[in-house]
């Protein structure tokens, strides 16, 4: 039984994820307590229960402890099931969390599966939907299996309602994945999303993030929509290269303006294009767990932040695999190596 203490590095909901992530991939079981001991509220909260209940349930999993509030949980997992799974957060938390918590034992599954989500698709503090579709699940795709994602509907804080589905084709392994330096870049984009709100707001947006970064303001496009519950505002200013498309979002909130809102995107992808980085910062601590799968593969990282030395040490509890982190003139190398291999 692995012994994992919640409350260790940045002390947030990954140390779970990532735990449970891998419980399911390699059959190990794990106990972990201090859940979320960093944050204001403690424990699990409605997406947290959801990414266990999801877990335990693709994986045939005995489990104690799976209660709101819980600050710790017991998790023995039995043999992945492939198949048609519907999960429903039941308030905003974040959807795409709970998909990505059970994406990577489906991604070696048997059978294909369809996974269908209900709950937060954009919120802060975790990918929007269309980081997954367009950044993170293509390099996924490169490593050998197939997802398809559908969406339907916007899910924004605090409504919620969001819904999404996957169809994922599963691959017999993962193959390593090898991205290096970014290169030139091939295409800009700056998006505005308006769900239930005055368009006039999406456009002050993508002037400001195109004016930010000395962009034309053609690679502004608005997305005004009714296809949300409730009301809802994000920016995100997307950077393709042959390596990678990163994807830096901004979310609207009250009492902030929207060129507060922009800039704070374009101020992150700004420093994204300094260095010669492939991957931004959430992207670098979202690629260590599937290289880690794979037992090996390698990286361009513009930075490597608490949150990626957590998931780095959670990750080794349940892997044999070791991390080497290299500080270049524009960018840290990660390279990731089955210890067996080593």
């Amino acid at each position: 039984m692995i012994r994992i203490d919640g409350s260790f590095g940045e002390g947030g909901g990954q140390v779970l994820r990532t735990s449970l992530s891998l419980s399911l991939a390699t059959g190990k079981p794990f106990r972990i307590e201090n859940i979320r001991a960093g944050r204001e509220r403690p424990g699990l909260l409605r997406q947290h229960l959801t990414a266990v209940l999801a877990a335990a349930e693709v994986g045939g999993a005995e489990v104690e402890g799976a209660t709101l509030g819980s600050t710790a949980v017991t998790f023995s997992p039995g043999k992945v099931r492939a198949g048609d799974y519907r999960f429903a957060v039941g308030t905003a938390g974040s959807g795409t969390l709970v998909f990505q918590t059970i994406l990577p034992a489906l991604l070696t599954a048997d059978a294909p599966s369809h996974i269908a989500i209900e709950g937060g698709t954009h919120n802060s503090a975790a990918p929007p939907f269309d980081f997954l579709e367009r950044t993170f699940l293509p390099l996924i795709e490169r490593m050998g299996p197939k997802i398809r994602l559908q969406f339907e509907r916007y899910g924004f804080y605090p409504a919620g309602g969001g819904r999404f589905c996957a169809e994922i084709e599963p691959a017999p392994s993962l193959a390593p994945l090898h991205i290096g330096e970014r290169g030139e870049v091939l295409s800009r984009r700056i998006v505005a999303v308006v769900a239930n709100l005055p368009g006039h707001i999406a456009l002050r947006e993508t002037e400001t993030a195109a004016g930010m970064l000395n962009w034309n303001k053609d690679c502004g496009k608005i997305d005004q929509t009714r296809n949300s519950p409730g009301p809802g505002n994000l920016v995100m200013v997307e950077i393709g290269s042959s390596e990678v498309t990163e994807i830096f979002s901004a979310f609207g909130q009250m009492g902030v303006s929207a060129e507060k809102v922009a800039s704070i995107a374009a101020k992150d992808a700004r420093e994204y294009l300094v260095s010669r980085a492939a991957a931004g910062e959430h992207l670098t601590d979202q690629l260590l767990l599937p290289l880690a799968l794979a037992g090996a593969g390698s990286f361009t990282a513009q930075k490597i932040n608490m949150h990626a030395r957590t998931n780095m040490a959670v990750i080794k509890e349940f892997l044999p695999v070791r991390f080497d982190v290299q500080p270049e003139a524009d960018f840290t190398r990660v390279c990731v190596a089955s210890v067996e291999n080593v």
